[in-house]
């Protein structure tokens, strides 16, 4: 079996190819893509070349991690039926051909127990279900009615807002880009210089700029909490005697858990947690050279869609 995938073939040059994947084995299922995501975390390092070691890594590589589709076969053992929905983070079935993280293409086999069954009514939107997860994982010391900071206004930063509101607290992000900034989003959004609080008691920082730390601690509150939950491509360095005088607490916040995926899931089925308004840009796979382009460098690209459905 063949796939349309996108291919990056070395930093800044994209093709799309017909790769053969992988064929099948117990516990397995294919899944024709309808929708993925451009990541402009993870992806735009991959893109740059600018990604810094990491298990997997290596030219020609297929991205992506965020995609939706329909199981079409099924192996002994996968659990799932055919026509379910299911949200794909990412695989590994294109050869010699890296998958890192192996999401971008028409049609995908992994392994079931890796494939989320998703309502087929979010359509598009359940690309998001990965960052919300991750939003998630992120999440810490939120206590009803006290404000926190969060870093960044992408996705990923109105997803920790959102959690953040339904879990009681008051959000604060910030963002230095106005197109981001604009609107009535049920929580503040102000640029660094316009906020003058220097307590909060966690920081959520999804920026991935790693000159923010010293920053970041001098608005902590007395053993307050940073959370790094950004990829960040260069060393991480920061000042010790005003994280010493703070008592400051500085944690990584990694990939997401089943148990995260589970919990967004339910917030999202119950209608608590809206994925609306983050899809800005849709495009048909076959124009995936300028998409990635486009989610890279335009500011009012939140989320660029790549749609599979005519590929095959």
């Amino acid at each position: 079996m063949e796939a349309l995938a996108v291919v990056l073939e070395r930093p800044e040059h994209l093709a799309l190819n017909r790769l053969a994947l992988t064929p099948a084995t117990e516990g397995d299922a294919t899944v024709a893509v309808s929708w993925s995501g451009i990541s402009t975390g993870t992806e735009r390092l991959l893109w740059s070349g600018r990604m810094p070691p990491f298990p997997g890594m290596g030219y020609p590589l297929v991205p992506g991690y965020e995609s939706v589709g329909t199981v079409v076969e099924t192996e002994a053992g996968s659990g799932l039926r055919v026509g379910q929905t299911v949200f794909v983070p990412g695989a590994r079935c294109f050869g010699a051909v890296n998958g890192l993280f192996g999401g971008a293409a028409s049609h995908l086999i992994a392994p079931a127990a890796r494939l989320v069954p998703v309502d087929a009514a979010l359509g598009d939107r359940a690309c998001l279900i990965a960052l919300a997860a991750t939003a998630y994982h992120a999440l810490s010391g939120i206590v009803p009615g006290k404000r926190s900071l969060i870093v960044g206004h992408g996705v990923l930063g109105r997803l920790l807002a959102r959690l953040t509101v339904l879990a009681g607290g008051e959000p604060v992000v910030w963002e230095r880009e106005t197109l981001r900034a604009a609107g009535d989003f049920g929580y503040s959004v102000l640029a660094p210089d316009d906020d003058p609080a220097r307590d909060y008691s966690t920081i959520t920082d999804v920026s991935g700029d790693s000159s923010l730390l010293d920053t970041l601690i001098g608005r902590l509150a007395p053993g307050g909490e940073i959370v790094l939950a950004g990829f960040y491509e260069a060393a991480l360095a920061f000042a010790f005697p005003p994280a010493f005088l703070r008592e400051a607490r500085i944690r990584v916040s990694a990939e997401w858990r089943p148990g995260d995926l589970a919990a967004v899931r339910t917030l999202i089925e119950g209608g608590r947690l809206s994925l609306d308004g983050l899809i800005t840009h849709r495009v048909p796979a076959t124009e995936a050279g300028e998409a990635y382009r486009t989610a890279f460098a335009d500011p009012a690209c939140l989320k660029m869609i790549l749609d599979w459905r005519a590929c095959s």
